[in-house]
């Protein structure tokens, strides 16, 4: 939970590199709050309908979505800092399956050694 709060206060800080365990740990939390507010969104009655049919979630996740989204692009952004590349690099997500491949792989890659461009290394 730490490490979704350090994320939660670097919001909007670009700057920096971040360590695979403060990501996936970042990563985990926000999945598991998505969860929590798509059950809610159904206990609540808060799920939207389309053409009669209620789909499963609603605003409760719809808002935590728009909240988390500066805080995930940051969070994204020092991580690919911290192996050596640039937050630009993010946007090989919009290239159909390889880019989203590619973006895993560095995501799961150890940090560069040492101090890099980005800032010393979050490790040492």
């Amino acid at each position: 939970m730490e490490w979704f709060i350090k994320c939660l206060k670097q919001y909007a800080d670009f700057n920096g590199r971040a360590r695979r365990k403060e990501y996936w740990m970042f990563t985990l939390f926000v999945v598991i709050f998505f969860i929590v507010a798509a059950i809610l969104d159904n206990l609540l009655g808060t799920t939207f309908k389309f053409a009669g049919v209620s789909a499963p979630y609603g605003w409760i996740y719809l808002l935590f979505a728009f909240a988390m989204i500066l805080p995930s692009l940051a969070v994204v952004v020092r991580r690919l800092h911290d192996i050596g590349k640039s937050g630009w690099y993010y946007f090989l997500v919009f290239i159909p399956v390889v880019g989203g491949i590619i973006l895993l792989i560095w995501y799961c890659k150890n940090s560069q050694p040492g101090e890099n461009q980005y800032g010393p290394n979050p490790k040492e």
